[in-house]
């Protein structure tokens, strides 16, 4: 035991050893060089089971909105493991003293953004001895620990209703009377939350403001309430000096080495120069806070969720514009690279063309002063988890990208270990776990992810260097190359983002002939070493969903290559010039082959649908070239000659590119009732957030498109919202698109997470029910498509690439889907297609149905099973 000053008592009189003091203050690592690991402390470990439950009916395990129990010293407790995955830093949610439970949200603050008090620990999460445990033992172990801050609001303890006044507020208040464990925060000055108090006015703590109703306005974004949560005053000195004074305590108190600002962007940009550098003595900015504990480097990234749409980049300046103002003067060290997570799930999960995440990767490079202090991701708490609507392999790739880029990597808690949930615990008692703890250090994706966090760690090129994109197919799922460079050291990275084999073509390596590329790592067995070719270009098959890293070594003495001047003088195979318009179907190229007896013309880098050519005894050629499959004009395909093998190697022209602009013919046009949007039995009620009140969920027509054997589905509703300034264009509403491809046989019934299975129309011929082969699954923030192997009432079914491609006009109501002919498995008509469409609500899942609505749930439910369909499309059969 212990006396008061801390001194260890023993058994022997008199004698008194001090307790070693805590290892809290370290200096700064150099940030660039290292990977975090985010958990979600109520998710990940319950290391104190006494501090679960708090009496107000916060705590329950078996919902998703309770608490379930993790704490301080299960994450203490589990630093050999996240070790072990190769993390340097572990980021936590707020620890602080949270709204436990919100009766206006139903929903209780588990997460830890709801702060009552911004200086205390939430009990729930332990002590403050507690969380000085942590930090000490993560010192320790050479590692560091971050904060996850909000200085954009506390918890919700009051609201405006509909009888608001600017000039007024203390009309329509109200205050959150049913809040637990209270109705206001403890810390002052922010308990000075009700108008209704003259002092409390003249604090202006808050903005007097209602909820957030237009995402897109930036004076509601700055001022109103998110979400219900109370907008802190933050351009008010009081107020800056109290946030600086609670988070600048946590540093000195605990050893806190980094934050994470949660809603940055929903505070002006300038705050952050005075949270950051103030100079004022009794509450400092935190870079002078962490100096004063020994810390040169503190990181404060913040959150600024903006995903662009391919080749665009408004979020990415706004983003940008938090961490440098317009003057040059620097503001957050970094933000989270949420442009980037948008393009690496679009390219490995969506099956978009790499292109798109090309540009996204030059584009941060030209854009940001400091990419490399940008922390990355894949998945977090706040989006859809990568493997919900991606497959293994394609986590796995879109992990090694974030592993060889500038960026400092996150890896989300359970991404190791499969997770398909977005806040699912790792510990068996708690929610979403399935009984069991999932720690294994054996996990094929834990193992991975340790390997490429090695590669990263034992070549500082890959944390400190400067990628070049070689090479990112336009078209479709398929090759994609960079170089990373730095301080004379060179590597490649090559990835085929296709389910498919493809062909790298010309990849030019800016190397002599005759280089050799030692490989470093690769995703399926050892990686190999290949030798640079003729003009120092390298052209390969890549096995389906492969990816290499290769550092570029020196040349090969072994395998002499002929000098450029050689070859160039009269290449073997060769296209002649292709049509400079877009072409409106099927066209013939040609060219000349010089001692070949075949090779292959190869379109988008799709061996499987490479054609062979002979060509003529004068070696001149020509062969038509199937557009089927084409459906996008903007889209530049490429197109070369190549043949494999022979005395002479491999052989392949210079690529050449050209565009299809094809016809749409429409095929069925089906209108759908007005205001049915109640479900199947009609007793169905919308959410009673105000911004449910245009129905969204109606549908109000259906347009179907074909063009050889793609599809284009244009759906009309009853309103279109943005208000949430969604990537898609659209929220409010999930649509779950079911398609029946015709001549193949199995498929489903079911509709995963629905709690329905497809309509049996006697209408349709035979009789027979209808069945799935694809189903497409989109919201606001998300786009999957699933065939129907392992689809059941709790499973998507197996994720395939591409996506639809997505069109919202918000003048015409109408959101447009269209999926190729390769996304559909390549039919050659559609003719016989059957398509079914839903309407719902999806966040992380689609949204609850209770008997009674709730602000962000449906009411109507007469059993825990009933269907979530709010409207739904007849069957419509294509001609």
């Amino acid at each position: 035991m212990k006396n008061s000053l801390g001194c260890v008592l023993l058994a022997v009189p008199l004698l008194c050893l001090a307790a070693p003091p805590l290892k809290l203050h370290v200096p700064s690592p150099d940030w660039r060089d290292q990977v975090i690991y985010f958990l979600m402390t109520d998710r990940f470990a319950d290391g104190d089971p006494r501090n679960n439950d708090q009496g107000a009916g916060e705590y329950d395990p078996r919902q998703s909105g309770r608490y379930s129990g993790g704490d301080l010293r299960g994450v203490q407790q589990r630093i050999p493991y996240i070790q072990g995955l190769g993390a340097t830093a572990v980021w936590i949610t707020p620890p602080v003293a949270n709204q436990w439970r919100d009766p206006w949200a139903q929903y209780s603050g588990y997460h830890g953004y709801w702060a009552e008090n911004f200086m205390r620990v939430d009990k729930h999460l332990g002590t403050l001895a507690d969380y000085k445990q942590l930090s000490h033992a993560l010192h320790s172990a050479g590692m560091y620990l971050v904060q996850d801050i909000v200085v954009n609001h506390t918890g919700n303890f009051f609201r405006y209703g509909s009888g608001r006044s600017a000039q007024d507020p203390t009309k329509a208040f109200a205050i959150n009377t049913g809040a637990l464990p209270r109705s206001a925060p403890t810390q002052v000055p922010f308990s000075l939350n009700d108008p209704r108090r003259a002092a409390d006015r003249r604090a202006g703590i808050y903005h007097w403001t209602p909820d957030i109703n237009d995402y897109t306005n930036p004076q509601q974004e700055l001022n109103w309430q998110m979400s219900g949560l109370d907008d802190l005053n933050t351009e008010n000195p009081v107020v800056r000096r109290a946030l600086r004074r609670s988070f600048g305590h946590w540093v000195k108190e605990v050893g806190v080495d980094a934050f994470r600002v949660d809603t940055a962007f929903y505070v002006p940009a300038d705050y952050f120069a005075d949270f950051i550098h103030s100079k004022d003595r009794a509450a400092p900015g935190m870079a002078e806070v962490a100096r004063r504990t020994g810390r040169n480097n503190f990181l404060v990234f913040g959150e600024g969720f903006g995903i662009d749409k391919p080749f665009d980049d408004t979020q990415a300046r706004k983003i940008e514009r938090y961490m440098t103002s317009a003057s040059g003067q620097p503001l957050l060290t970094g933000m989270l690279n949420f442009p980037l997570y948008g393009a690496l799930g679009d390219a490995f999960a969506r099956g978009r063309p790499p292109a798109e995440l090309g540009h996204r990767i030059t584009a941060a490079m030209q854009l940001h002063a400091r990419p490399h202090w940008m922390p990355s991701f894949i998945d977090n708490h706040d989006v859809d988890r990568f493997l919900a609507g991606g497959s293994v392999a394609g986590l796995k790739q879109a992990l090694l990208a974030m592993f060889t880029l500038p960026g400092i990597p996150v890896v989300y808690f359970g991404t190791e270990q499969g997770f398909t949930q977005q806040r699912a615990s790792m510990f068996a008692a708690g929610w979403g776990s399935g009984g069991r703890d999932r720690f294994d250090t054996t996990q094929p994706l834990y193992r991975f992810i340790a390997e490429a966090a090695a590669l990263r760690r034992n070549h500082r090129l890959f944390s400190r260097g400067t990628p070049t994109v070689l090479q990112a197919a336009t078209a479709a799922p398929g090759a994609l190359a960079w170089r990373m460079a730095h301080e004379g050291q060179a590597a490649v990275v090559v990835f085929n983002t296709a389910d498919h084999e493809v062909l790298l073509d010309n990849l030019d390596l800016g190397v002599p002939a005759g280089t050799r590329l030692r490989g470093l790592l690769s995703l399926e067995g050892l990686p190999s070493s290949p030798v640079v070719g003729e003009r120092g270009r390298l052209s390969l098959r890549l096995p389906p969903r492969s990816a290499w890293v290769w550092e570029v070594g020196p040349a090969a003495p072994d395998k002499p290559v002929p000098a450029d001047g050689a070859t160039a003088a009269a290449p073997p195979l060769t296209l002649d010039a292709l049509p400079a318009a877009a072409v409106s179907g099927d066209f013939v190229v040609s060219g000349q082959a010089r001692g070949l007896e075949r090779f292959q013309l190869v379109v988008d880098g799709q061996l499987a649908q490479a054609r062979e050519v002979v060509p003529g005894p004068d070696g001149r050629w020509q062969a038509l070239v199937d557009t089927a499959t084409m459906v996008d004009p903007a889209v530049a395909h490429r197109l070369v000659a190549w043949a494999e093998g022979g005395a002479r190697g491999a052989l392949v022209s210079d690529n050449q590119s050209f565009r299809v602009q094809r016809t749409w013919t429409l095929l069925a046009d089906v209108e759908d009732p007005a205001a049915d949007d109640r479900g199947p039995a009609g007793r169905y009620t919308y959410p009673t957030d105000p911004s449910y009140a245009a129905r969204h969920m109606d549908l109000k027509r259906v347009r179907v498109f074909g063009a050889g054997g793609a599809l284009r589905i244009e759906l009309t509703m009853n309103a279109i919202s943005s208000a949430w300034a969604p990537t898609n264009g659209f929220d409010h509403v999930a649509f779950t698109l079911f398609v029946q491809l015709p001549g193949q046989a199995g498929g489903a019934t079911v509709m995963p997470f629905q709690n329905a299975s497809l309509p049996m129309l006697p209408a349709l011929p035979g009789g027979e029910p209808m069945h799935w082969q694809r189903r497409l699954r989109a919201h606001g923030w998300s786009n999957a498509l699933f065939n129907d192997v392992g689809a059941a009432a709790g499973a998507d079914g197996t994720p395939v690439s591409p996506a639809a491609d997505i069109l919202v006009d918000a003048a015409a109501r109408t959101v447009t889907f269209t999926l190729s002919a390769a996304a559909l498995g390549r039919p050659t008509s559609v003719s016989g297609t059957r398509l079914y469409v839903t309407t719902w609500d999806y966040d992380g899942g689609y949204r609850a149905l209770g008997t009674a609505p709730a602000p962000y749930a449906m009411g109507g439910a007469q059993t825990p099973t009933d269907p979530k369909v709010m409207d739904a499309s007849p069957v419509i059969v294509l001609p």
